[in-house]
């Protein structure tokens, strides 16, 4: 059962790791983005039509992340350009996300696509346990375990990275040497919103290969709630996204194997794993959370 739980853990918190990814950049930039969960599953829907019309299933992945991105820049125009309170906005743009998606998704319901399968890298896929669970997984997810250190160089040891984190923690600084840190936050937001549509089209496309209304259940929500845990570090975020789904694919043996548990309490654990984790940790996350943050409160 344990091989199980973590092959289940990685191939399932692919759709979870690039969202916290794309959240970690705008937060990091001084974006909080609430609108993820509707960027996820404008990403679901899109990616999903796009792969059953064209029968790519990258074609459609581009498409999803094109499709998150879209909704990342209503986001970003709302409070960057309008001044629009941000939680407010991310909420609202999430609603939209959901309405869109059960107003145009509701005919591709059950239809199928020929989405990503594995693809088990010779010889590591071989080792035991570890092969399996690391190196027999979606191309989607290897992209993601790519992203996630590229993301930390990007952040922590480019140029570029240095100018978004002076958006999050200096914009005045920013200002002074020539950059614009409404340019940089628009860039960030919208970015994060592409890494979230391709969570989500990592969900209907290579996880579920599958469509159903609201699916992604919350998981944009919980990505900005990990990107505390991952304290804005995009490679403590891997370790979020893993812990959140292994505590689904334990939940889903623990059924399977007729544990006399009542399935509400099952389904519920991994929500409430998430916010005993940021009970404990928030406190200690606060002090390393960017300046900007503070103001959007």
């Amino acid at each position: 059962m344990i091989e199980q739980v973590l092959y289940g853990a990685v191939r399932g918190g692919t759709s979870l790791l690039f969202p916290v990814l794309g959240e970690t950049i705008a937060e990091r930039a001084g974006v909080i983005n609430l609108g993820t969960e509707g960027s996820m599953l404008a990403g679901a829907l899109t990616a999903y039509i796009v792969g059953v019309q064209t029968g790519s299933v990258w074609l459609g992945a581009l498409a999803g992340a094109g499709a998150g991105a879209s909704l990342a820049l209503v986001h970003a125009f709302m409070v960057l350009t309008r001044g629009a309170n941000q939680i407010a906005t991310g909420l609202v743009v999430t609603f939209l996300g959901i309405g869109l998606t059960a107003l145009f998704g509701q005919e591709w319901v059950g239809v199928g696509v020929n989405g990503f399968g594995a693809v088990a890298i010779p010889v590591l896929s071989q080792i035991p346990v570890v092969g399996r669970v690391l190196f027999d997984q979606d191309p989607l997810t290897y992209l993601s375990l790519l992203a996630a250190p590229a993301i930390w160089w990007l952040l922590f040891r480019s140029r570029a990275g240095l100018r978004l984190r002076a958006a999050g923690e200096r914009p005045d600084v920013l200002l002074a040497h020539g950059g614009s840190p409404t340019l940089v936050r628009y860039v960030a937001v919208v970015a994060g919103g592409a890494l979230a549509g391709l969570g989500g089209a990592q969900l209907s496309t290579a996880f579920t290969r599958d469509w159903s209304e609201g699916m992604t259940v919350g998981r944009g929500f919980v990505a900005v709630a990990l990107v505390i845990f991952a304290a804005w570090n995009p490679l403590r975020a891997i370790g979020g996204a893993y812990l959140f789904s292994g505590a689904i694919a334990l939940q889903l043996q623990l059924q399977a194997r007729g544990w006399e548990l009542s399935p509400y309490l099952l389904q519920a654990a991994p929500y409430l794993l998430v916010i005993a984790v940021l009970a404990v940790l928030s406190r200690r996350r606060a002090h390393q959370a960017p300046e900007a943050l503070a103001k959007v409160f």
